[in-house]
């Protein structure tokens, strides 16, 4: 490939990398849910080492006390902190969030990529499966593999990842399409470089922001579709936003606070998760007229 082909795939790459920046810093509610996204993640992950209390502490004689200066979440029917087992739980459905959405985006960018670059019958195929899938119901297959095979954090992560792929195929399958007539691309094949380094070199960087992008706006359904499981049982057994909220819905009238606290924790991860992937959604829009 010559020095011009390869500059025009570099600036292709990252082009218009100042201007995604100002966009983004422009959307006061996506910088804004980025920063509680940050602070709920730190707090989860390290708030449970500050505290006096574990998530399994048990204090029988404190049993459903109501938000206080010591327990300011309140306290369970066991008499268990719940501003820390509402940390604690975050953590759990976090890496759910994580791993789960991690195992989609791989699937979905190397069978999306894949298709778009083989073509023809290869992607008639390939993509046909993917409207058989796009007909399932996921919550029912999910279920039905949990109930088969057992609670297990492990096979939470490859059954949520296993369902939430698809759209990330379709998206990357249509960003290879476009790709392929690209010039840098058409060079990378002239200098008789194998498919494989055309593909994963040349053209997936190009496809970063898409990705980036829809990862944010995957990990809210994750987190979501976790959180109905545990609710309904099937989830992990860890404790985790969903099997808190299951134990306030089952006591919310007379301790309301048991519901209050960790849904509220949910809500706001949900929202601000959805708001940063809007927020990158519009900065890497390239009719955006900020954009050069």
């Amino acid at each position: 490939m010559t020095s011009a082909h390869r500059n025009e795939a570099a600036s292709f790459t990252f082009q218009g990398r100042n201007s995604i920046a100002r966009c983004f810093l422009r959307n006061r509610l996506a910088v804004a849910s980025l920063i509680v996204l940050v602070l709920i993640v730190m707090s989860c992950v390290l708030g449970p080492m500050f505290s006096r209390y574990t998530w399994q502490d048990q204090e029988r004689e404190n049993r459903f006390q109501p938000p206080c200066r010591t327990h300011w979440f309140g306290t369970d029917n066991l008499g268990r902190d719940i501003f820390v087992r509402v940390l604690m739980g975050g953590r759990v459905s976090l890496e759910v969030a994580t791993v789960a959405t991690g195992v989609a985006v791989f699937i979905g960018v190397l069978y999306g990529a894949l298709a778009g670059f083989w073509g023809g019958r290869v992607d008639a195929v390939m993509m046909r499966f993917v409207d058989i899938m796009y007909s399932l119901p996921y919550a029912v297959f999910v279920i039905i593999v949990v109930t088969y095979f057992g609670r297990s954090l492990v096979l939470l992560f490859a059954a949520i990842g296993a369902v939430e792929w698809l759209t990330m195929a379709r998206i990357i399958r249509g960003q290879i399409l476009s790709l392929k007539r690209r010039e840098f691309v058409e060079a990378a094949w002239a200098t008789g470089l194998p498919w494989y380094r055309v593909l994963f070199r040349h053209m997936l960087p190009n496809t970063l922001g898409v990705i980036v992008v829809y990862t944010t706006l995957t990990a809210p359904r994750v987190i979501l579709l976790e959180a109905f499981l545990s609710y309904l049982g099937l989830g992990t057994q860890e404790a985790s936003w969903g099997t808190l909220i299951q134990d306030g819905v089952a006591a919310m009238e007379e301790y309301p606070w048991l519901l209050i606290f960790p849904s509220a924790a949910l809500t706001l991860t949900l929202f601000a998760l959805n708001a940063l992937g809007d927020g990158l959604r519009d900065a890497f829009d390239p009719r955006n007229s900020s954009h050069p």
